[in-house]
């Protein structure tokens, strides 16, 4: 037993699947916390730096969360011809709104998450972006973005997804169906709006889990729409976004990169106009898979990433 016990106290462990689990070392669990609606905890760890886990699910680490949010909000803010109102589902962490505002075009962020004590904990703790809290372009809203969504009556060139995975107990899963995109999103959307939005695992063998299915869904809502992805070392899988509008989204690599130069301030890590490119060109498997995908997302027949929120828990 000691040496389990020793095991333990130096390693992180979460389950991907049944069967499939993803270890890595630790220096130190720097703080755990639980809020009304999820567990939360930021780790010290030796390959990934700071990570943030919500519910037992890594959600950012600090060594490549850069690929995870220039994918999510670049693609959409650089299609879009000048936007300026800018709404986050979500993104308490901060790192999305971060992204949004080195956009010089951009006036104003409306970040509407949930849990306030997430927003709270990541200002506190990630360092990284202290310099977003504090941009005066940035609007925080503790709120479920539905509800803020539906009460409000502005609209915004760009909608970004930045929620957590849709598990089951979780406090996310009804922003991904039909009627929610259909009904309340998309007439949030200014002529020639975009949303894009996280879409979970995308992998040979796990898009199948939640991201064919998302993209499905918004195939039937928007009429233009792009699945794209890109590899997420700490995530130990490829990730999955998708991006929809009524308008062409057909921006070449050049133009790509010329809209990055008039107007991201400083230089992207992980995205240009290539790697954009070559991320909306999947692979034989996930292209099939998903052309043959029929299932809608909706509160009835939703799909879930394997895991369990505490959102409702009964557990003792």
């Amino acid at each position: 037993m000691g040496d389990m016990s020793k095991r333990n106290c130096c390693w992180y462990e979460e389950e991907i699947e049944q069967n499939l689990r993803w270890c890595f070392a630790l220096n130190s669990i720097l703080h755990t916390g639980s809020s009304q609606y999820q567990d939360i905890a930021l780790l010290d760890t030796k390959p990934f730096g700071k990570v943030l886990v919500l519910d037992g699910k890594l959600q950012s680490a600090e060594m490549d969360e850069f690929i995870y949010h220039e994918s999510l909000v670049h693609p959409a803010l650089l299609h879009h011809p000048n936007p300026k109102n800018v709404f986050i589902m979500g993104g308490g962490e901060g790192s999305t709104a971060r992204e949004i505002l080195r956009h010089c075009t951009v006036e104003m962020v409306t970040m509407c998450d949930i849990d306030e004590e997430v927003v709270d904990f990541c200002k506190s703790h990630l360092l990284a972006n202290k310099g977003a809290f504090f941009d005066p372009r940035l609007h925080v809203v503790i709120n479920d973005a539905r509800a803020e969504l539906e009460k409000r009556e502005d609209q915004f060139d760009v909608i970004v997804g930045d929620l957590a995975d849709p598990i089951e107990g979780g406090p996310c899963y009804k922003l991904y169906t039909k009627s929610f995109y259909e009904g309340t999103l998309k007439p949030r959307l200014k002529e020639g709006g975009i949303f894009v939005t996280q879409a979970g695992p995308a992998g040979i063998f796990s898009h199948t889990q939640v991201f064919s299915c998302i993209y499905n869904t918004l195939r039937h809502v928007f009429r233009y729409v792009v699945p794209y992805s890109a590899h997420v070392p700490s995530y130990a899988d490829t990730w999955g976004w998708v991006m929809a509008s009524e308008s062409p989204l057909d921006l070449d690599a050049e133009k790509f990169d010329v809209r990055i130069r008039q107007r991201i301030e400083g230089e992207n890590r992980y995205l240009d106009g290539k790697t954009f490119a070559s991320a909306s060109i999947l692979s034989k498997a996930v292209r099939k898979s998903l052309a043959k995908e029929t299932q809608l997302y909706t509160e009835g027949s939703a799909k879930f990433i394997y895991g369990h929120g505490n959102c409702n828990d009964t557990r003792a």
